[in-house]
């Protein structure tokens, strides 16, 4: 896909990968629609990106927030091309302290939001798809968590375990479609969700640019060709 003038929506846009992701995308020449919840970090975002970002307050828990904010979208561009599931959270410990409402917080967002957000665009993906022969691309930011367990992460790796889940059973829902569906699994990277969840993380991390350029790699490839998983992880993640 030829990402210049294409319609993107980022969830998680304003902070670490998802920010990431929004630049690189704008310098190809996209128009990003920025999904994240604190209107005044997306006005920063936007102050530094430019008009070819779109900021929309919107938090991926709430059904009714996700179905006005893709109303938003396809009203004003009429299209959507691409929608990069990134919104999500960590909150580590061990199960036995874990309060119910932390279990749900992490649900809601990584795994229910995509629902939500995915959901929203399916429509006019298939619409698109009869026009045009191409549907267009769900990317969705998963974990390697997603892959191996760990001690106090259980909520963590159950949400990223059934994003993969989700993603896999999607792409082979929507292929036909004209809509591809990828999963990207990073290691550790260098952004503030360590500090935030609660884990040190790899002394080593990815950078989230490093992120950034997979899913720009992955859009770009070609129409009749799908890379349904990204497993990334740092080379060396002791330094």
């Amino acid at each position: 896909m030829n990402l210049d003038g294409r319609v993107i929506v980022v969830t998680g846009a304003s902070t670490g990968i998802g920010l990431a992701v929004a630049r690189a995308l704008i310098a190809k020449g996209s128009i990003v629609y920025g999904i994240a919840r604190r209107r005044a970090v997306l006005d920063r975002v936007h102050a530094e990106l430019g008009k070819q970002f779109r900021a929309i307050p919107c938090d991926v828990r709430h059904e009714d927030a996700v179905r006005d904010a893709f109303a938003y979208v396809l009203g004003d561009a009429e299209r959507l091309d691409v929608l990069v599931n990134n919104a999500g959270l960590g909150r580590f410990g061990p199960v036995a302290d874990m309060p119910a409402d932390r279990w749900h917080q992490q649900m809601d967002t990584n795994l229910t939001g995509v629902f939500f957000c995915t959901r929203e665009v399916i429509p006019a993906m298939r619409t698109q798809n009869r026009l045009a022969g191409f549907g267009g691309h769900i990317v969705n930011i998963a974990s390697i968590a997603g892959i191996i367990g760990n001690a106090n992460l259980s909520a963590y790796n159950a949400t990223k375990f059934g994003l993969r889940g989700f993603s896999e059973a999607l792409m082979k829902e929507l292929r036909t479609d004209g809509i591809k569906v990828t999963s990207i699994c990073p290691g550790s990277v260098g952004t503030d969700f360590q500090v935030k969840s609660g884990s040190r993380g790899s002394p080593n991390p990815m950078h989230p640019d490093d992120i950034a350029a997979t899913v720009v790699h992955v859009l770009e490839s070609p129409t009749n060709y799908l890379i349904s998983e990204v497993v990334m992880r740092p080379l060396r993640p002791r330094g």
